[in-house]
């Protein structure tokens, strides 16, 4: 990818939200896609038009991954922060230990690339934001953690074994992807939905009665949480940016954010202008773990990737998602 011509990429977890943008923007790029996905969490409809999709687990790559694969895009993960505390062994037995079972299909089969899918969740509670990729990791869930975890991984089949690998750190992962060239649009389908944009449209859609705001006294101009939310099509673009950057040996670690904050009622009261619906709010206490303000420095993906996010207006983000809910609960109901 690096020199500019086509590639052949296996993205785990390509069913799901983000997997199945950044498979889509692969394609679009001209490069062949197979999508590994064992559908637990997935989507087959997340599966972007033109990829191959292979029903498996990422503990069984080696059955699929040959030397042709030029990279291995790695998305497959459980990702469910509270039902992690519940019920930390999937997430280590998945996460971690399936990870493992990749990285020795990639050492057999040759294939030295790899872009994997880190998280904000690595730092806990910070002291201070923007947040840098040298402030210090102290996860609060098991779900942070284990993804912690992999990019100690990494560090180290990149040392001991010649491996080229990026972890990309998201914030806020928001909106649909529309696929160049046409194709249904990608959005978020996760059962339960623990995230704020999508939870505010199920209210415009009648699909729940209200938006719960966890805490209304932080240190915030409003007293809610404040977060930075990335286009989800602008993180697919920074993964293959990320493709090419390492070098052999290099554990390249970015984060990926706006570099803005918005906060929790800030989310509500642009998704009101933007449905139309008056979404009412119900007040609820702090959730443990949750920090008053979560803001991304994204400068080394700038510097290293030449990534800049371009969706920057939370209108816009709040609108694609818009578009995509309204679709998918107009199929749903056929």
């Amino acid at each position: 990818m690096s020199g500019g011509g086509t590639g052949r990429y296996l993205v785990t977890g390509g069913a799901g939200y983000v997997g199945g943008a950044v498979a889509a923007r692969l394609l679009a790029a001209g490069h062949r896609v197979t999508v590994l996905d064992d559908l637990s969490t997935g989507f087959r409809a997340g599966v972007p038009e033109g990829a191959s999709l292979v029903e498996g687990r990422i503990q069984d790559a080696a059955r699929w991954l040959d030397p042709s694969y030029d990279a291995v895009l790695h998305f497959a993960a459980r990702s469910q922060v509270a039902e992690s505390v519940r019920d930390p062994e999937p997430y280590w037995r998945n996460n971690v230990g399936g990870t493992l079972d990749l990285l020795a299909a990639m050492r057999g089969a040759g294939v030295r690339r790899l872009v994997f899918s880190s998280t904000a969740a690595v730092y806990g509670e910070p002291a201070e934001t923007p947040l840098t990729e040298s402030a210090p990791t102290a996860p609060t869930s098991p779900y942070g953690a284990s993804k912690l975890a992999v990019d100690h991984l990494l560090a180290g089949e990149c040392r001991a074994h010649g491996l080229a690998a990026t972890s990309l750190r998201y914030f806020n992962v928001a909106g649909a992807h529309r696929p160049e060239g046409g194709g249904p649009v990608l959005g978020e389908r996760h059962d339960p939905e623990s995230h704020l944009i999508p939870l505010v449209l199920q209210v415009a859609l009648g699909q729940r009665e209200s938006i719960a705001v966890y805490g209304d006294d932080y240190p915030t101009p409003d007293g809610s949480c404040v977060r930075d939310y990335i286009h989800v099509t602008d993180l697919a673009e920074a993964h293959l940016r990320a493709l090419g950057a390492p070098e052999p040996g290099e554990h390249l670690v970015c984060n990926l954010g706006n570099g803005n904050g918005f906060s929790v009622r800030e989310v509500i009261e642009t998704a009101r202008r933007v449905t139309g619906h008056p979404l009412p709010e119900t007040a609820a206490p702090r959730r443990a773990g949750d920090p008053a303000v979560l803001i991304a420095s994204s400068r080394r993906a700038r510097d290293r990737l030449g990534w800049r996010p371009r969706r920057a207006e939370l209108a816009d983000i709040i609108g694609d998602a818009w578009e995509f809910a309204r679709a998918t609960a107009s199929e749903a109901a056929r």
